[in-house]
């Protein structure tokens, strides 16, 4: 099994195998994401992704997005529609994760890559709630010794877990 995912790896064009050049502006900050493809920062700091449509010069759009990896998936579902095996990808993994639209059209592109970027994303709950280092601070406590020796313990002894008085 490994060697079978090791070969299709290989054959999957990657984004980060040809890194990309940047942009000759010279006025404008730049916008596009250093390794992702199809994928640019806005202002407001969230990311947005459109892809040229293969011999034509018009794009589709895919959408804005809170993270650069959800835009990239939104990127990788839509080169595989459009290019197929030739899509140069963001993931070695989008070819068998993400889903497959219906058809060929913008509609149904996008539609399946708002899925894949819905996919994508997760919610930190230690940073939500807070608790920076909750499940290393318990897995860390399970790793300390129990405050009593076995030896000052009578195994043998019986007791109660709930002492109620009638």
């Amino acid at each position: 099994m490994d060697k079978l995912m090791r070969s299709y790896n290989q054959s999957v064009r990657l984004a980060s195998d040809s890194p990309k050049k940047r942009a000759g502006r010279k006025k404008f900050r730049e916008t596009r994401h250093p390794v992702y493809r199809g994928v640019r920062r806005r202002g407001s700091g969230k990311w947005v992704c459109e892809v040229r449509e293969p011999n034509k010069k018009t794009r589709i759009w895919l959408g804005t997005f809170a993270t650069a990896e959800m835009a990239a998936r939104a990127h990788d579902v839509a080169a595989i529609a459009l290019r197929g095996r030739s899509a140069c990808l963001n993931f070695a993994d989008s070819t068998w994760r993400l889903p497959v639209p219906a058809s060929s059209s913008a509609q149904d592109i996008r539609k399946a890559a708002a899925e894949a970027a819905k996919a994508e994303s997760f919610v930190d709950e230690e940073e939500v709630f807070g608790m920076h280092g909750l499940v290393s601070n318990l897995a860390e406590g399970l790793m300390l010794p129990p405050p009593f020796h076995l030896d000052d313990v009578d195994i043998d002894a019986d007791v109660a877990l709930w002492s109620y008085s009638f």
